[in-house]
C-alpha cells in the first residue's frame, strides 16, 4: 500500500514538475494562451501601463529566471531517477521536497507581480481581469472534472 502511494506522489511531482516546466518556458501559466499574460493583452492597456508592466517583468526577471532553471533541473533529475532502476523513495523524497520549495517561491514571486500589476490596472480593467480568470478557471475545471460514472 505504501508504494502505491509513493508512486501516485511521484506521479503527481513529475507532472508538477511539466506544468512548471511550461510556465517557465512560457506557454502556459503566466505566459501562454489563458495565461495572466495574455489576460493582460485583453485588457486594452494604455502604452504607459504597457510600460509599466514591462518594467515590473524586468525588475522581477532576475528572481524569477532562477526558479525557472531549478524548476527545469528538478524535472530532468526527476526524469534521470525514474529511469535509473530501482525505486529509490529517499532521493525522490527528497527531490519532491526540494521541488515543492521551488513552486512556492514560484507562486510567490507570481502572486508578488500580479499584485503590482493589479495597482496600475484601472477599476473597468480589474472587473474585465476577474471575469476572464473565472472564465479561464470554469474551462479548466472542466478539463479536470472527473470522467462521469457509468
Amino acid at each position: 500500500m505504501k508504494s502505491t502511494h509513493i508512486r501516485i506522489l511521484t506521479i503527481g511531482v513529475a507532472v508538477l514538475l511539466v506544468a512548471a516546466a511550461a510556465i517557465a518556458e512560457g506557454r502556459h501559466g503566466y505566459g501562454g494562451p489563458g495565461g495572466f499574460h495574455h489576460m493582460l493583452k485583453q485588457l486594452d492597456l494604455t502604452s504607459a501601463q504597457q510600460d509599466q508592466v514591462k518594467a515590473i517583468w524586468a525588475k522581477e526577471k532576475p528572481t524569477l529566471q532562477p526558479l525557472m532553471q531549478q524548476m527545469r533541473q528538478n524535472h530532468s533529475a526527476m526524469k534521470a531517477l525514474e529511469a535509473s532502476g530501482p525505486f529509490d523513495e529517499a532521493k525522490t523524497t527528497a527531490l519532491a521536497t526540494q521541488n515543492s520549495q521551488t513552486m512556492i517561491q514560484l507562486q510567490v514571486e507570481h502572486a508578488r507581480i500580479k499584485s503590482e500589476i493589479m495597482q496600475i490596472l484601472t477599476a473597468d480593467q480589474k472587473a474585465k481581469l476577474v471575469q476572464l480568470e473565472a472564465n479561464r478557471e470554469a474551462r479548466m475545471s472542466k478539463h479536470m472534472a472527473p470522467p462521469p460514472a457509468d
